[in-house]
């Protein structure tokens, strides 16, 4: 089902981008310097839709950083729910192994209730 919907949703995204790019060959100047907008100093020429695509892909890289860093608060409690319900299931075996021994040496028959 996941990768029905994928080609239903990514098909057409894909399409489109690649129209985007055929139909946006030309070459824009991005400029870097603030106070010479006729002829900058610092400035990139490329074709617009690769800086629409590397606007798009910096947007993803920089929003996956942001979330992974809110997120780090979540994983750390995780961590250490982990940690203390490994030590609690380590704790209670330790105390499970007395009764064991105990009823295994007295070869205890469970009580039923007192029904035959």
């Amino acid at each position: 089902m996941r990768r029905i919907i994928r080609w239903v949703v990514g098909l057409p995204i894909v399409i489109l981008v690649i129209g985007f790019a055929i139909a946006n060959r030309g070459s824009v100047t991005l400029s870097f310097d603030p106070f010479r907008s006729v002829n900058p100093t610092l400035y990139l020429t490329m074709p617009l839709w690769l800086l629409f695509v590397a606007g798009i892909l910096v947007g993803l890289i920089v929003g996956g950083i942001v979330s992974w860093w809110v997120q780090g608060k979540h994983r750390k409690a995780a961590r250490e729910a982990r940690a203390e319900a490994l030590k609690l299931q380590a704790e209670l075996t330790d105390l499970r192994k007395p009764q064991q021994a105990i009823a295994a040496s007295q070869d205890l028959v469970p009580f039923n209730g007192g029904i035959s």
